[in-house]
């Protein structure tokens, strides 16, 4: 176990996500006993499984839902990720000009923001508060060679219509005190943070208002077509739907051929106390924006409504056989890495404890943003592989499920976003191998000026790629 230099102020931190405790539970809906009936069957109660249940049931008010989450709805991705919420369906214009063509890419940047545009229509409609923060995503240099890059991405967000401001070391520093900060670029109209629960239980609360069925505690462990239905087999009955939308995020597919596409990797996060208004004065901060750095090995870091720090990123850990579990939620080493992390980064909070550390699995797959299909005859359909992107594109993936299993040839299930899929990852003990030597020549990269190994390379032209 690594020693760091900080563990003491993260050792009696909750080992739980800080936004389950910043809210009081629900209370719970009772799991499935026995058999049941519905037109839509939702598996998971994540962001992907609340959307489609509430576009679902505002596009037919009579349509019989029935949503099973595992546990409870936002135990997973959903509820612990960091609240970062932008409308970018690809990951950035970066990587999405390497799988798209520019008039591609366009297209996506357009049906992406109206995607956004009606997500905040909807918490209005249904009087959803998530404390959602339009401040954009601020992206710091902190190596020479990131400085390089600033022009380069200005231009290119400038290129789709975007509002980006480079930042010099000065003006960077002026808007977040960290002396790592050589320069930025501050993307203003890319989104913003909101408090990912607060989401979550609005659009619970909104659903089952419309009437959406929910049982919690009620894992899905197989499913199968019988009949021209679905049946969903759950451990207290079975579930026999006209059509079906999974939703499940990182946690183990029940079809083979999203297996062999996404990758469970894990993320962890740090929480600090509130800070008292001397730090918030000694860091600056003011316009409260989501913050990145521009390592492949990257941190995101943003404000709570309480102005606590939220502090997670760069290690991304892969376990054996797409393995996932409450057991891995934990990892002092990198609880250790983050804590030192953020405080070389912010020195002015030396001594701040950390109330909440936690982990979980990311939905990856090798093109870094979400992929789409069908089976059991066009019956079932599902949304999964966000990479760390759920909060602002799930929406958009629900309704392309919807779409999808309704079989409605609309302009969305057209886009190519939705027609191609990414790459499969190769079968164990490959696939293990090939995520440590992914990570190894990433930092690498890290170390050597940004410089990518003949490997890395490969990797890009492939089409391939590992992240979080």
């Amino acid at each position: 176990m690594r020693a760091g230099r900080f563990d003491n102020l993260f050792a009696a931190a909750a080992p739980r996500p800080y936004w389950l405790d910043a809210h009081p539970a629900p209370a719970p809906c009772a799991p499935l006993a026995g058999d049941a009936t519905c037109d839509l069957a939702i598996v998971g109660g994540g962001f992907t499984g609340l959307w489609a249940a509430l576009i679902a049931k505002e596009r037919e008010p009579d349509r019989d839902i029935l949503l099973l989450e595992a546990e409870h709805v936002a135990f997973g991705a959903s509820g612990r990720n960091g609240g970062f919420a932008e409308h970018s369906l690809t990951h950035g214009l970066r990587n999405g000009l390497a799988r798209f063509s520019e008039a591609e890419l366009i297209e996506l940047e357009r049906v992406g923001a109206d995607s956004f545009a009606e997500l905040h229509a909807a918490l209005a409609r249904h009087a959803i508060d998530a404390r959602y923060e339009a401040g954009g995503v601020l992206w710091l240099a902190t190596e020479p060679h990131e400085v390089e890059e600033i022009l380069d991405e200005v231009a290119l967000v400038r290129r789709f219509g975007g509002d980006a401001q480079p930042l010099d070391a000065a003006a960077a520093r002026a808007e977040v005190g960290s002396p790592r900060a050589l320069g930025g670029v501050w993307h203003r109209d890319g989104g913003g943070v909101l408090d990912p629960v607060a989401l979550a239980y609005g659009l619970r609360r909104a659903v089952l208002a419309l009437g959406v069925r929910i049982c919690e505690r009620s894992p899905v462990a197989r499913i199968r077509g019988e009949g021209g239905r679905v049946v969903l087999e759950c451990p207290g009955g079975r579930v026999r739907a006209r059509r079906a939308v999974l939703a499940t995020s990182a946690y183990p597919p029940l079809l083979r051929s999203v297996r062999r596409r996404m990758l469970p990797v894990y993320d962890y996060v740090l929480v600090t106390e509130p800070l008292s208004a001397a730090q918030r004065a000694a860091i600056g901060w003011a316009n409260r924006q989501g913050l990145t750095d521009g390592g492949n090995q990257f941190h995101y870091w943003r404000l709570t409504a309480d102005d606590r720090i939220l502090y997670g990123g760069y290690d991304a850990i892969y376990h054996w056989r797409n393995g996932v579990g409450p057991q891995l939620d934990q990892r002092h080493d990198t609880f250790s890495l983050l804590a030192e992390h953020l405080l070389d980064t912010l020195p002015q909070l030396e001594g701040i404890r950390f109330t909440h550390r936690w982990g979980g699995a990311i939905d990856t797959c090798s093109r870094f943003f979400a992929f789409y299909g069908t089976a059991l005859e066009g019956r079932v359909s599902y949304a999964v592989g966000y990479t760390g992107l759920g909060v602002g594109a799930t929406r958009f993936g629900a309704e392309v499920a919807l779409d999808l299993v309704d079989g409605r040839d609309s302009a969305l299930v057209r886009l190519p976003i939705v027609r191609r899929q990414p790459r499969m990852f190769p079968p164990e003990p490959l696939r293990s191998a090939g995520v440590a030597l992914t990570r190894h020549e990433l930092a690498r990269a890290d170390r050597n000026g940004g410089r990518r190994s003949l490997y890395l390379r490969a990797l890009d032209r492939l089409g391939l790629g590992f992240d979080s």
